[in-house]
């Protein structure tokens, strides 16, 4: 098996691509032990459409049982978490994680926002202990 990206790596949607206005949204979890890959890393992929206005704050959440999250601490991440606002039509930001929970999801709140914005989520995980990465 030649070492790829395709083999080492899988893409899992936590927030669908959605017009969002004002409240918080918690993504789809994404297992990274999923088909036991045992995923020891992450990215976190936020990519924007169209951005009207208001403010919207992604994070990136962790819990080793699905069900209590948390924020990730700042010590877990590489990159910061992004604000999009009305100049961040059509841009992608990169949120790497490093941390040890099983599970991750983004959230998202969006405040100010008359007709909101246009974006979607993703977890990329990888590093896994037994490539190649499940694709099933």
């Amino acid at each position: 098996m030649r070492l790829s990206l395709y083999n080492n790596a899988r893409a899992k949607a936590t927030l669908t691509i959605a017009l969002r206005t004002n409240g918080t949204i918690n993504g789809t979890s994404v297992d990274l032990n999923e088909n036991k890959d045992a995923s020891r890393s992450a990215m976190l992929i936020v990519h924007s459409g169209t951005i009207t206005d208001g403010s919207h704050a992604v994070i990136l959440q962790e819990s080793d049982d699905n069900s209590a999250w948390a924020t990730v601490a700042a010590a877990d991440l590489q990159g910061s978490a992004p604000t999009i606002t009305s100049t961040d039509d059509d841009k992608i930001y990169e949120l790497g994680y490093q941390g040890s929970k099983r599970y991750l999801r983004a959230s998202v709140t969006t405040s100010g926002a008359t007709t909101g914005g246009t974006f979607g989520a993703a977890i990329v995980r990888g590093v896994v202990r037994r490539p190649p990465i499940s694709r099933s």
